[in-house]
Order: C-alpha cells, then sequence, then structure tokens
C-alpha cells in the first residue's frame, strides 16, 4: 500500500497485473501516518461494494492475515486472541518492535492505559501485566479503546442470539456469506528453499538501491528536524531494517571492503531467516487463529486448501482444483467439502477443540507472587526450578524463624 518501495514491499509489477485493475496499491505516502487495520477494513470494504456494485468480482490477496481477516468478522476484533501456546507468539517481535512500551514493566504500561482507554484501566489490577498489556495492545494496534471493541462484541453476539430465537437468519449474515477463501500452502522444507530464493531475486532486482534510497530519505527528514517513527509501517518491513548496519558501514566508508561484504552477506541472511519467521507465523496464524474463527461461524466450508509443494504438478494441484470450486461457488451448486481435497488439507484444516473454563481460570502463586493462566502454565510453574526453590527458602526462612522464637521463649522462661 505505501508508495514507492515495491521490491521491499514485494509489490506485484504491471506486467504481473496482465491488465487486471488493482486496489489500494502505492495509496500511503511515506510521510503520511501508517495506517491502522480500522482504516484498511473502512476503506477495502469500499472498495469491495464498488467493485461488486459494477458486477464484478473483487479478489482480495494477503498479505498480513490480521488485516485481511478483519474484513471477515463483523462481530470479531481481527487481533483478538485465544490461549493456544503457539498463537501467543504469533508476531510478537513484530508488534514489540513497532511499540517498545508493551515490553515495559506492568505498572508503566497501566499509566499508558489510564490515559488511553480509563474504562478498561479500572478492570484490572496494575500488576496483572497480562490483561494490561493485551488491552494496551488493542488500542495500539486497532486506534480503538480495548473497552469498545468488547462491549461491541458482547452487543453483536446478543444480536445474534435474539436473531437464532426468532429466526430471521437475513439479518445474521456477514461478510463471510458471500465469500471463498483459497490457502496455496507448500510444505515447510520446500517454501523455506522458495523463500530464500525469493531474497536472492530481490537483490538481484535492486533491494540494495531501494533500502539506500529509504535511508536517504530518513536522513534528510533527520537534518531537517521532522524525524521519521521507524516502529511503525513501512519501516518494520522485513528487507529493510536487516540492511541498516551494513548500510551504516558503507556510507561511512571507514570499514575495509572484506568487512563491508561480510556485513551485506549477514543482511541477506537476516532477511531469509526473518522471511522464513514470517511465513511460519503466517501459517499458524490460518491453523490456529482463522480456521478456528471460521469454525465458530459455522463456515469452515468457506476454507480451501490448494497444495503447491510440487510445481511441476501446479495444474493438477492447484490450478484445477481451484478454478473448479470457484465456479461451483459462484454458480450456487454443491461443493467438495474442503478437508476431502488432498491429504495436506485434512491435516492442515482440522480445529483444535476450545479450551474449558476451567483451563482458562487465573491463579495466582501467592509464594512467588505472580499471576498464571490455566491448568497447564499452573502445573509447569508449581514443577519449575524457580518455584521449587522459592519453596524451600521460605522453609527455610520459616523454620529459622520458629527456632529463634523457641530459644527466645527458653530464655524468658529461665529468667523467670
Amino acid at each position: 500500500m505505501y508508495q514507492g518501495l515495491p521490491i521491499v514491499t514485494n509489490k506485484i509489477t504491471p506486467f504481473e497485473q496482465q491488465g487486471i485493475p488493482h486496489h489500494l496499491l502505492s495509496i500511503i505516502p511515506l510521510d503520511e501516518e501508517p495506517w491502522r487495520v480500522t482504516q484498511f477494513k473502512k476503506r477495502t470494504l469500499q472498495v469491495i461494494e464498488d467493485i461488486r456494485s459494477r458486477g464484478k468480482l473483487p479478489i482480495v490477496v494477503g498479505g498480513t492475515h490480521y488485516y485481511t481477516q478483519s474484513l471477515l468478522f463483523k462481530d470479531r476484533s481481527s487481533i483478538e486472541r485465544s490461549s493456544d501456546e503457539e498463537e501467543q507468539d504469533l508476531a510478537r517481535e513484530e508488534i514489540y518492535r513497532r511499540f517498545p512500551i508493551l515490553r515495559e514493566d506492568s505498572e508503566i504500561m497501566y499509566e499508558k492505559l489510564k490515559e488511553v482507554d480509563p474504562v478498561m484501566a479500572q478492570r484490572w489490577h496494575p500488576k496483572d501485566k497480562r490483561k494490561v498489556e493485551r488491552s494496551l495492545e488493542i488500542f495500539l494496534l486497532s486506534g480503538r479503546k480495548a473497552s469498545d471493541v468488547y462491549a461491541e462484541q458482547r452487543k453483536r453476539r446478543e444480536q445474534l442470539v435474539d436473531v437464532a430465537e426468532s429466526g430471521d437468519e437475513k439479518d445474521a449474515e456477514t461478510v463471510l456469506s458471500s465469500s471463498l477463501l483459497f490457502w496455496v500452502h507448500s510444505d515447510k522444507e520446500v517454501l523455506n528453499e522458495r523463500l530464500d530464493a525469493r531474497i536472492g531475486k530481490m537483490i538481484t532486482s535492486g533491494l540494495e538501491e531501494e533500502v539506500l534510497s529509504m535511508d536517504d530519505y530518513l536522513q534528510e527528514h533527520v537534518e531537517s528536524g521532522t524525524p521519521v517513527d521507524r516502529s511503525r509501517g513501512i519501516w518494520v518491513s522485513i528487507g529493510w531494517k536487516e540492511f541498516e548496519e551494513y548500510l551504516k558501514a558503507l556510507k561511512a566508508g571507514t570499514a575495509s571492503a572484506e568487512e563491508v561484504q561480510k556485513l551485506r552477506a549477514l543482511a541477506i541472511e537476516r532477511t531469509q531467516n526473518a522471511t522464513r519467521q514470517y511465513a511460519r507465523r503466517q501459517i499458524q496464524w490460518i491453523r490456529h487463529k482463522l480456521v478456528p474463527a471460521l469454525a465458530q461461524e459455522n463456515a469452515s466450508d468457506k476454507l480451501y486448501l490448494v497444495d503447491s509443494t510440487n510445481v511441476s504438478a501446479w495444474t493438477e494441484n492447484v490450478h484445477e482444483p481451484a478454478l473448479s470450486v470457484a465456479d461451483a461457488f459462484l454458480r450456487g451448486i454443491d461443493m467438495p467439502h474442503p478437508v476431502e481435497m488432498s491429504a495436506n488439507a485434512k491435516l492442515h484444516l482440522a480445529v483444535k477443540e476450545p479450551a474449558s473454563e476451567e483451563a482458562l481460570a487465573t491463579r495466582e502463586c501467592e509464594v512467588c507472587g505472580i499471576v498464571v493462566v490455566g491448568e497447564k502454565q499452573w502445573d509447569a510453574h508449581v514443577g519449575s526450578r524457580r518455584h521449587r526453590s522459592v519453596v524451600k527458602n521460605q522453609g527455610k526462612r520459616e523454620a529459622q524463624r520458629r527456632y529463634l522464637k523457641d530459644q527466645t521463649e527458653m530464655k524468658e522462661g529461665k529468667s523467670l
């Protein structure tokens, strides 16, 4: 969506567009405030409605999943999380990099939460870091108060209950009712090879020249007294930050040619690593967030996985199955169930059972002074070396206290 920087953002080229109109490309200037998910959702839904009004078919291609998923559910924030341990890791480093305050102590985050969302702050204890961080994160990512988000969700759930009781299904329609989703999936080893090759292609296409121009842009703003917020937007893109150390050495001119080449090789390696990690998190998002969200809406039959692991079999594994499903969907005829499409589809589209209320219960360890969520985390904490050490030391202190008390009582008894 950002102007310029086609290589860093892997923007589709005019040749690749094949004459098909593409929307929301290059619409955000570098000096404009980066978009939040609410801005993206509003503008994208306007474009989708315009395309449909002209009798055309809108196709959304992602992309960052918590943006694209925000289009699908009217009654749920796209950044809502569950308690799944793997899901807890989704995009954490990117979020912390964009919003450093989320790494601070709970008291500092709590003060910020009181400032931006006092209603939500009143619900939590200042030391309840998990809840304070989550509420603040919602505001930082979406630009909306967590208290408003949760209030809307409650209202929407109540409306859905009323609709279900009245039998008026039309009012319960969401964007999902007219959507079909495709997940072009590849096995991990094959995908990693392709991602590494993609970075090589970006280097050949001029990635270094592009990041040099970005650095020049930054320096111009620094010198003019208008520094750029590098914690958001294009400045957290993979392929820029990994090259910063190399750029500094290159521009300073003090490092030897050999040292500069080592930094260049390191920058490329870091870009490849970051790309593989991001791909892993994207897959986790689909499996642990999108799939359960669809299941909750009874819309699991909307998501189809096509297997692109073997490129030589692209036509029979991806192209033809996708066209067949899309054709059936648009004609309103019976479609195959998604899990029946392939072995990989059956493996990756399975829905995990939701955690029980007991599994999500919050418990406080009075010995260690920390709060944990769920039986699994509680068992892990109680069995941890830290907890056992604190209990052991506390036992020693208690025994010593009793000993001193007994000695004092004996001395007082003798004196009497």
